[in-house]
């Protein structure tokens, strides 16, 4: 699907590829010193595929429409921690409704703000995360701090809601890298893990940062989250329809079942 097929599908994707390459992030760079990444050769077919098939096949949530703001969209992804992007969907429109803006969510307390979350769980801390970086953020006059340093000080922030933050907010080129993201980046480019916790796996974040440079780094985040989801899980992956599989070390290396053509 070339890109004017997607901008029918995703709107927003138009404004972005037309727009400059977003920032890098001094640190992902200087982290990358003395790693061995793939060449652009490769990295470049990945990109290719991935926003091919996001273009035909990626999902479609509040939080990605062209005109999401940057409060449902910064929200979605505090809720999407530990939960299903469907489990969340299916939840966002209630509370948007309740809590409409970062005030809605100062102005409540926090054991009704609790309440309201119970239906996808963790509830009391997410309530208490929600309300933290809502009182925080509205002190601060709706300004998101650019430097990372200063934005991982906010309560309820750490390294992947800053890159969210990062992400939306300034047009920085930073991964949005969960345990799913990095299950696809470690099979595709056959990442041995250097840490239990990815967030200090030096390897695999500076591979994330690698993979979304280009100017398209909201969609190839989008991307990666939904191909882990639809095709590269946990167990069970389904290699046989993966756009990546002719290219990927997982697929090529592992015993997958011959895909079945009806007769």
């Amino acid at each position: 699907m070339n890109y004017r097929c997607r901008q029918r599908r995703f709107p927003y994707f138009a404004m972005e590829i037309s727009n400059t390459p977003g920032k890098s992030q001094k640190g992902a760079r200087e982290g990358g010193k003395g790693i061995n990444l793939p060449s652009t050769r490769k990295l470049a077919p990945f990109r290719g595929k991935l926003l091919d098939w996001f273009g035909e096949h990626g999902r479609h949530f509040a939080w990605r429409e062209p005109d999401a703001s940057l409060y449902v969209r910064i929200v979605s992804e505090v809720l999407l921690q530990r939960t299903r992007a469907e489990t969340v969907s299916a939840f966002m429109p209630s509370f948007l409704r309740e809590y409409p803006t970062w005030e809605t969510l100062v102005n409540v307390s926090e054991s009704a703000l609790a309440e309201s979350l119970r239906p996808i769980g963790l509830y009391r801390r997410r309530a208490s995360s929600l309300q933290r970086l809502a009182q925080e953020i509205v002190r601060r006059k709706h300004i998101y701090p650019t430097d990372r340093e200063e934005l991982e000080s906010i309560p309820a922030v750490g390294q992947y809601v800053a890159n969210a933050i990062l992400l939306f907010a300034h047009a920085s080129e930073t991964p949005l890298l969960d345990s799913s993201m990095a299950r696809l980046l470690r099979r595709y480019f056959n990442l041995i893990p250097t840490k239990a916790d990815i967030r200090y796996d030096k390897l695999l974040q500076t591979m994330a940062y690698k993979t979304i440079e280009g100017g398209t780094a909201i969609f190839l985040n989008w991307a990666m989250l939904d191909l882990a989801a639809l095709h590269c899980k946990p167990t069970s992956p389904s290699c046989n329809t993966c756009p990546l599989r002719r290219s990927c070390h997982f697929a090529k290396n592992s015993p997958v079942p011959p895909l079945r053509v009806a007769t």
